[in-house]
């Protein structure tokens, strides 16, 4: 066999050291994407600036962080540098032991915002949302960017979203429920997920920083937590609901049933007169259920229940299309009703 004269040793390992650096850099980008060289599986936390508040500073109606600090392990990185990130929660309320994500807009670690609460959207999704909540675990659907981009151009308050799972295994619904004899899902999402936010974050004391968001079954587990608890929240943007509960897990407990149900708690709060409470549902042109969303608020949006619809051209059953409407009206409709955070107009 004929060959070449051979390289010099050296010129070969600079060309095979070279291949190697080419090799790593073209793949360099999908192992970061994929977590081989990034931050991502990292320990984190949340609020830097809150130490430089002294406890004497703290502002009437800003619930500063009670501890104890969750450990939170970061999944995801928001092209801003904001990060999504994740914990394990024990319920001391529920029994219930689940994950949940959290996103903090980049206004929270600014110096000027040091000693103001900001507003919360307990995000749940639709579908099984155990073991995981779709709102947190990545991008895709662009919620994060929705709020970040709703809070540049002055359209929407920047949120936290704190996604809690909202069932407690993929073979069941649990309506967001304490459905007897049941995991307590519903106080998992209206009082330990609370508690856990206010525990970590600073918060507004009154209700008018407090609101929740949700898609499908998540969608009806956000507009029942409002009317259910309206002392605690203020609104909600639900996303093609259910109207009533429809677990096969009641087992035609009917109490149980009603206390839990849309309908009943908003002739309640009605008959009560109030508090003044605000759900903007959201609904496609291309999915159902639109004439039941309609018929809910023709009978019940009245008084202190206060409701809108967001119409979606085209819109389809799915979180997209979803967060789509939240972009075209939602987010700024439930700003106008929540309290916003209040930079410090001493600090630059």
């Amino acid at each position: 066999m004929t060959t070449g004269p051979r390289r010099p040793k050296r010129l070969r390992r600079l060309l095979i050291g070279g291949g190697l650096a080419f090799a790593l850099a073209a793949g360099g980008a999908a192992a970061y994407a994929s977590g081989i060289f990034s931050d991502i599986g990292d320990p984190t936390s949340f609020g830097k600036v809150e130490e430089s508040a002294a406890a004497e500073d703290v502002r009437p109606g800003v619930s500063m962080p009670t501890g104890p600090k969750a450990a939170f392990v970061r999944t995801y990185r928001m092209p801003d540098g904001t990060q999504i990130a994740r914990t394990t929660l024990k319920g001391p309320k529920s029994g219930f032991t689940g994950d949940v994500w959290v996103w903090v807009p980049k206004e929270y670690d600014d110096p000027r915002y040091a000693k103001s609460a900001f507003p919360v959207l307990i995000s749940l999704p639709g579908g099984r949302g155990y073991p995981k909540n779709y709102w947190g675990t990545g991008p895709g659907l662009g919620l994060e960017q929705a709020v970040i981009d709703g809070a540049k151009a002055g359209k929407s308050l920047p949120f936290i979203l704190v996604m809690p799972v909202i069932n407690a295994d993929t073979k069941h619904h649990f309506d967001g429920s304490d459905i007897p004899g049941q995991p307590k899902m519903g106080t998992w999402m209206a009082d330990d997920v609370p508690d856990f936010t206010r525990a970590n974050f600073r918060t507004f004391t009154s209700r008018d920083g407090w609101a929740f968001m949700g898609s499908s079954s998540g969608g009806f587990g956000a507009f029942k937590h409002v009317l259910k608890h309206p002392d605690r929240f203020k609104a909600a943007i639900a996303s093609g609901v259910d109207i009533v509960p429809d677990s096969p897990l009641w087992k035609g407990n009917t109490q149980a049933m009603d206390e839990n149900n849309p309908e009943k708690l908003a002739e309640k709060l009605i008959a009560a007169g109030g508090p003044d409470v605000y759900i903007n549902f959201q609904i496609g042109t291309a999915e159902g259920g639109r004439d039941k969303t309609e018929k809910f608020m023709q009978e019940y949006g009245k008084g202190p229940v206060h409701t809108r619809l967001q119409v979606i051209q085209d819109g389809e059953h799915n979180g997209k299309s979803y967060v789509r409407g939240m972009r075209e009206g939602s987010l700024e409709w439930i700003s106008k009703v929540m309290s916003p955070p209040t930079p410090d107009p001493g600090v630059r």
